[in-house]
């Protein structure tokens, strides 16, 4: 279980995030929606003990985060062309990944197999560095190299911008397949409302980094929503 308690965040004066307390059970699929600005990359950020928070904490299974590695086996992330290797080409950015984890040759090979259908021949052989890969190829690369530790945790953000139509439709059903087959728990923002509720169970609003909406998914909510961001 993800669980923040008081946590806040605050650059020169001005608090960017304050959170009282929220929970994310074990399973359980999270989106996180809001503004420009609101707090979603800030919360992710503290959650991965990238950023030190002004106050309060974050904990995974009652652990803390801060300054500890405990977690970090169980939790895939990719948050932005920062987590990449960009001098590296995909064959070896993953395989280097790979053994981070204490994958085989032979697991990952299996894994790069099983991203057939996301990659769409856009990825692999092809000898090109990643940084002179497209945007949506970069966050391909990316959202992989969150999911070849097998964790229990997933957080990604904006994980559908810049991808075309078609690899949005298999990202999304990729997900929903991963919370259904291997049970994993996940915290995704996006600006992009249907694709929030298609995915996730959960929806978090964010404004002014303050959670105002926290509502269970259902076939009510992206209306819910868009009126809640027509104001």
């Amino acid at each position: 279980m993800i669980q923040a308690t008081n946590l806040t965040k605050t650059y020169n004066g001005i608090t960017v995030l304050n959170i009282p307390n929220i929970e994310i059970i074990n399973g359980e699929s999270v989106g996180l929606v809001g503004n420009n600005g609101a707090g979603k990359t800030t919360f992710f950020r503290l959650i991965l003990d990238l950023i030190q928070a002004t106050s309060g904490e974050v904990t995974i299974d009652s652990k803390p985060v801060a300054r500890h590695d405990e977690w970090k086996t169980n939790v895939g992330s990719f948050l932005d062309e920062g987590f990449l290797i960009d001098f590296l080409t995909p064959e070896e950015f993953f395989n280097f990944t790979g053994k981070v984890y204490g994958k085989s040759e032979g697991d990952i090979n299996d894994f790069l197999l099983g991203m057939h259908d996301f990659f769409n021949g856009e990825i692999l052989g092809n000898g090109k560095l990643i940084r002179d890969l497209s945007k949506g190829n970069q966050k391909k690369v990316g959202i992989a190299a969150a999911l070849l530790s097998d964790p229990k945790i997933l957080i990604l953000d904006e994980p559908f911008t810049a991808l075309d139509p078609s690899s949005q439709i298999r990202l999304k059903r990729m997900l929903n397949e991963l919370q259904t087959d291997k049970n994993m728990t996940m915290l995704i923002s996006s600006h992009d409302l249907q694709h929030v509720t298609e995915v996730c169970r959960r929806t978090v609003v964010l404004e002014k980094g303050l959670i105002v909406r926290d509502i269970q998914t259902n076939e009510d909510t992206l209306r819910e929503l868009e009126s809640y961001f027509a104001v």
